[in-house]
């Protein structure tokens, strides 16, 4: 196991899906998972990322501020979000949009870049920010992300951070990044429906 993934709080992995009822993701598990995947950015190395990291951090403490306040109707992403929306809000199914499409992007990164190992981390990381996030950013925010893009280390030097020498190959780290797509798929479909907009 990549010693980086000993040390997150939480993994995709753990967080319960529950297939027999639409594939409701669980909400306090999933914004933890996605609090430990923002570590990932400190491997990075770059300040250029603080950007990203600390958009993620943010978008998780829209959606738990509404989770601390209506409990009950908050258990699964989609049913906090289908509720919040009936209070006339949407603070949090906003903030659950963006934090989706940041997890998109690095889900499409990492996933692209263990599958084809011959492919530097910076373009992997260029393909799906042109895939995810580039189409929703203005034209202040487009140069950050281009600035991150261009401070991503070395493929080997990256996986080596993160404790793993051949990525294609460490089973623990290819199953974190699949239950983060699967999950991040799962949120895709439910956001488009019509439930899930305001």
């Amino acid at each position: 196991m990549a010693p980086w993934l000993s040390t997150v709080k939480k993994s995709f992995v753990d967080v319960p899906v529950d297939s027999a009822n639409d594939n409701a993701i669980s909400t306090t598990e999933f914004l933890e998972a996605a609090e430990s995947l923002a570590t990932l950015f400190d491997v990075l190395g770059s300040v250029a990322f603080t950007p990203v990291k600390n958009d993620i951090l943010g978008n998780v403490k829209k959606i738990r501020d509404r989770q601390t306040a209506a409990p009950a109707e908050s258990e699964t992403l989609q049913a906090l979000v289908v509720n919040e929306l009936k209070t006339k809000k949407h603070t949090a199914a906003e903030g659950l949009v963006w934090l989706v499409r940041g997890l998109d992007f690095t889900a499409q990164a990492l996933s692209e870049n263990i599958s084809t190992p011959s492919k530097e981390l910076a373009d992997s990381f260029r393909s799906a920010y042109g895939n995810t996030l580039k189409p929703h950013h203005g034209f202040l925010i487009k140069p950050i992300f281009n600035a991150a893009m261009s401070a991503t280390p070395y493929r080997s030097d990256f996986f080596k951070k993160l404790g793993t020498e051949s990525p294609e190959s460490d089973a623990d780290l290819k199953a974190w990044v699949e239950a983060l797509v699967n999950q991040v798929g799962i949120l895709k479909e439910f956001q488009s429906r019509k439930e899930a907009k305001w």
